[in-house]
């Protein structure tokens, strides 16, 4: 007999998960209490490391359903929710996810939607790239400067050379700047380069 078991997951405490639920019943799902696991916990954890997700994996074995509203309750984004249907297809665990129809992700219609949304997933990470790249070079063509700003100017720079050639402690050197032990390493750095 085939056991069926939901998952659903929001990202903080102020969020109820009993929205999820009541949609997942809502569509003829009955799901035993004791086979639905909840979980407070943000979307940016991989799914491997969040407890409730572990503890649903050891309860499930071969043959069994697990059902979620959306495809972002099963990973981060969309490499992270392939790996894991993969991981629960390899277990013989077939995935329904209710936002997609209802379709079992690890059928060939699932495996063929799982496969556009990895397209469009991957076009937006690549349009993302491409603009940010053109903003760059079109800031840089305007002469602006980019990266983090100086903390020092060039003649604390100059000064700061001069103390470290004196001897003075990396230390005192930071507190009289009122900067970071680590810009001044940094300045040192620049010595032998």
């Amino acid at each position: 007999m085939t056991r069926i078991f939901a998952y659903a997951r929001v990202s903080t405490i102020d969020q109820n998960p009993d929205n999820q639920l009541k949609e997942i019943e809502a569509t003829g799902f009955a799901i035993e209490p004791y086979r639905i696991i909840t979980e407070t916990i943000s979307g940016s954890l991989p799914i491997a490391r969040r407890p409730g997700f572990t503890r649903l994996l050891d309860k499930m074995e071969k043959g069994d359903v697990l059902v979620v509203t959306k495809l972002d309750r099963l990973g981060r984004d969309a490499i992270d929710v392939t790996t894991t249907i993969a991981k629960l297809e390899g277990i013989g665990i077939k995935v329904h996810c209710l936002a997609l129809g209802g379709v079992d992700l690890t059928s060939s219609a699932g495996k063929m939607t799982m496969g556009v949304i990895n397209a469009v997933a991957q076009f937006e990470r690549d349009l993302l790239i491409e603009r940010t790249q053109s903003g760059l070079a079109s800031a840089k063509a305007k002469g602006k400067t980019l990266g983090r700003p100086k903390v020092l100017s060039n003649s604390q720079i100059e000064e700061v050379l001069q103390q470290l050639a004196e001897g003075k402690a990396i230390a005192a050197i930071a507190r009289h700047f009122n900067t970071s032990r680590q810009t001044i390493m940094r300045v040192r750095g620049t010595i032998n380069n």
